[in-house]
């Protein structure tokens, strides 16, 4: 058994049920080499904190902004998106812990963004059926709803793709071009990498779980490169 210990004193709750605790660092992968494995994946634990997080980020905002609704939505995207989970579980410690096969980990994924946003989303379903809603809240407010005030301060709810578009035609005149460079793994684990450039030159690149995922990747890495 992991020792989670670490990660509960850390968010100040300690769980009840261990097997769930564990669940939600079970990768599908990691089941195919241990097919007596006792416990589940994560996936439906993730599907569960997809929806709790949602709720849970909508009516904070709902409560606390009295923005329109277009612009509420822009918020809960960027709070939300893979990304911002990604960064939130490696900060969590989340890599030590995912449970992968060892052709996954020869690849590199503890640390791919989209396992550690999905086991970040299991953790918040997980949390939701241990301690309850009010727990799970709490984790949110904590970890992800802090992060809004720099969002909206640095435009980071906008997105990356209409602020690359922006600051090309305003710069150059011309729009982003993107290209996929590669479609790698199953079927259930696709991983697109893209290129975005603008006539010849290469903006940036940026790997993800779809070619709009990495579209979206690739115009992050061209602005971060741009607005240095």
């Amino acid at each position: 058994m992991i020792d989670f210990t670490p990660l509960e004193e850390r968010i100040g709750y300690s769980f009840k049920d261990r097997d769930l605790l564990q669940q939600v660092f079970i990768h599908r992968s990691y089941l195919n080499e241990h097919r007596a494995f006792p416990l589940e994946h994560n996936e439906r634990l993730e599907f569960l904190g997809d929806a709790v997080l949602e709720l849970i980020v909508t009516e904070h905002l709902y409560r606390h902004y009295p923005n329109p609704e277009g612009e509420l939505t822009t918020y809960r995207s960027a709070l939300v998106k893979g990304e911002t989970l990604a960064q939130i579980a490696v900060t969590l410690d989340f890599p030590n812990y995912l449970m992968v096969s060892k052709g996954e980990e020869k690849s590199g994924g503890r640390t791919k963004a989209y396992l550690m946003a999905n086991a970040l989303e299991a953790f918040i379903g997980a949390l939701h059926l241990d301690g309850g809603y009010a727990i799970a809240e709490q984790f949110i407010h904590e970890n992800v709803l802090s992060m809004l005030e720099n969002i909206i301060a640095n435009n980071l709810h906008i997105d990356p793709k209409s602020r690359l578009q922006e600051y090309t035609q305003e710069h150059f005149g011309i729009t982003p071009h993107y290209d996929v460079l590669s479609e790698t793994g199953p079927d259930h684990a696709k991983e697109f990498t893209v290129l975005v450039r603008i006539n010849d030159r290469e903006l940036g690149r940026g790997v993800g779980n779809s070619k709009q995922a990495g579209q979206v990747a690739a115009a992050t890495s061209a602005l971060e490169e741009l607005l240095k």
